[in-house]
């Protein structure tokens, strides 16, 4: 069982920037892929960026070239640095982890979630 949960997230103006962390228990942390997703009011859960366990990647276009993910098993912790934040990133951030270990958008493919954190970009 991982228990994730997220932080960082806050009240930013437009071209701002916040760096979110998924802290996760479990020793088998390393080995799983996480991502990020994010909902906005009245609209769907939607995918973000993701890793595996061997640092590949995997971004949405909306973001590519102003987030970026990583991560540190040493402390069994995922980031999201969210550079040049627009109103539209505006949402709740869910970290997730898959026990299959590549990174993907799929949203099934996700076995643990957090509870998330709120961003809210201001013009």
């Amino acid at each position: 069982q991982v228990q994730l949960v997220e932080s960082g997230g806050g009240l930013v103006q437009a071209g701002g920037s916040l760096r979110l962390s998924c802290a996760a228990s479990g020793r088998t942390f390393s080995t799983y892929s996480t991502g990020w997703f994010r909902q906005a009011p009245g609209k769907e859960r939607e995918f973000v960026a993701a890793i595996s366990w061997i640092v590949a990647t995997v971004y949405a276009d909306s973001v590519k070239g102003r987030f970026t993910i990583s991560r540190d098993n040493d402390k069994n912790t995922v980031f999201l640095q969210m550079n040049s934040l627009k109103p539209e990133d505006t949402a709740v951030y869910y970290c997730a982890s898959s026990t299959r270990g590549g990174a993907t958008m799929a949203q099934a493919a996700y076995d643990y979630w957090g509870q998330g954190t709120q961003v809210t970009v201001s013009s």
